[in-house]
């Protein structure tokens, strides 16, 4: 149980506090309602109305909570029928945005788990010649797929039967000035005849410089297909040798696994948020939130007190919530959230039931309560409330995410006839998610043993 620090000095907070705590709210809700008729919310939803919605289901939840938790100073009949209105609302456009978290949360874990840069940018389209290429790419960016090789200064490249060793993209023209050519195959050429074969070393060289070779025919534009070279020790003397420096391995790119994954969690989530919106807008349109919303109106300018609320305190009631929440706190396994590491979070990875792993439950449960003891603490302080609940919610919103983002990876994986480099990289995506969720309950245990217990 958490020790209480209350203020001896503190006086009662009477109902008028709470009135006007909801009218607040509801003066927003209304705001951000009408500022989301204004933005428009079509197909294509704009950022305005984004953050109206955002805006819409922050009021509806402070509302609710506050209905919740402070249930006996209101009107029963209408508290108990506005309260479950309130969630619907909030929930229905809670989906959109869940959808698209997810899917941007699951594809920078995808970049990150591969060494890749979030976002490579598109290249020029396929067929473009050495003339009309792009501005020259870092060394260590591959040049975009289907774009032809830049200059390669004579004898920087060795001819074998079925391999060609390209030279980075930003490798100067020849010191003659000679403008480069492209011959009929579209490769680029620099207007002096190579020797027709190379020695070992200026192949090695030219291979562990680029760092890529391309395999197979290269008859056609983008036929071929790009790999890594590894610069193994060999390699690595050979470049020395010819005094080249050897670069760093090139992530550039995903894996073939990875990119299928990715394509795949796209189409889901995309989908899935598309009917999110979709019903979002329905529910908008319906005249059980017209309904909601002529309440609230009505809320705004007088709140339905019950007769107990004349000379009632607050505090009593806040300190409820509170407790409500020290007794789930309690509950959680602190002590084992509290070792870095513990891969508690990844058992039952590999349990066939779809459901939700029984464990996070909990959290989310405290995850709840502390966001009620926020509101009470709003409502008791006057819009105020210790900054340390704001961390330890973070850390719970990060855990949820990353329980539903490995739920999203483990449901895409159940996918029939996907590939199993597929299936690989989204069971390697599920474990990174889940050891999200722990780095969460880790960094939660911290914060309430070091911050919140003292604030209580």
């Amino acid at each position: 149980m958490a020790q209480r620090h209350l203020d001896p000095t503190a006086g009662p907070v009477p109902a008028d506090a709470l009135a006007g705590y909801l009218r607040a709210q509801a003066t927003e809700f209304l705001r951000a309602l009408r500022l989301h008729r204004e933005t428009g919310a079509g197909a294509a939803a704009s950022e305005g109305s984004v953050e109206a919605a955002r805006a819409l289901r922050r009021a509806a939840r402070r509302v609710s909570g506050s209905l919740h938790t402070f249930q006996p100073v209101l009107d029963p009949d209408w508290s108990e029928a506005m309260r479950p209105e309130l969630a619907w609302v909030s929930g229905t456009l809670a989906l959109e945005h869940a959808h698209a978290s997810r899917l941007q949360q699951l594809l920078l874990a995808l970049h990150r788990l591969s060494g890749a840069a979030p976002f490579p940018p598109q290249g020029p389209a396929a067929g473009t010649t050495a003339r009309t290429a792009a501005p020259p790419l870092p060394r260590d960016r591959p040049a975009p797929a289907g774009s032809a090789p830049a200059a390669v200064p004579a004898g920087a490249t060795g001819t074998a039967p079925g391999r060609t060793g390209t030279a980075p993209c930003d490798t100067p023209a020849p010191a003659d000035g000679t403008p480069g050519t492209t011959d009929t195959a579209g490769r680029a050429t620099t207007g002096r005849t190579a020797p027709a074969r190379a020695t070992p070393v200026t192949a090695g060289a030219a291979a562990v410089r680029t760092g890529t070779v391309t395999v197979g025919a290269t008859d056609a534009p983008g036929r071929g297909s790009t790999a890594t070279a590894a610069a193994g020790p060999r390699g690595s003397a050979l470049a020395v040798a010819a005094g080249g420096a050897v670069p760093a391995p090139d992530r550039g790119n995903l894996t073939v696994g990875a990119a299928k994954a990715g394509a795949l969690l796209d189409r889901q989530l995309t989908l899935a948020r598309t009917r999110a919106h979709s019903t979002a807008l329905q529910a908008l349109g319906s005249s059980r939130f017209h309904a909601v919303a002529d309440k609230v109106a009505v809320l705004a300018s007088e709140v339905p007190l019950s007769p107990a609320a004349a000379g009632a305190d607050l505090r009593p009631l806040a300190d409820a919530a509170r407790d409500r929440l020290t007794d789930a706190v309690a509950a959680l396994p602190l002590l084992t959230a509290g070792s870095p590491y513990n891969a508690e979070a990844l058992i039952h990875g590999l349990s066939p039931d779809p459901a939700p792993h029984p464990q996070d439950a909990p959290w989310h449960q405290v995850r709840l309560l502390l966001r009620l003891h926020r509101y009470a603490l709003e409502v008791v302080h006057a819009g105020r409330h210790p900054g340390s609940l704001l961390d330890a919610g973070e850390a719970l919103d990060r855990h949820r995410d990353a329980a539903e983002a490995a739920a999203a990876a483990a449901q895409a994986a159940r996918t029939p006839r996907i590939a199993p480099a597929t299936a690989y990289a989204l069971g390697v995506l599920h474990a990174d998610q889940r050891h999200e969720v722990e780095a969460a309950r880790y960094a939660f245990q911290r914060c309430w043993q070091k911050e919140v217990i003292g604030t209580l």
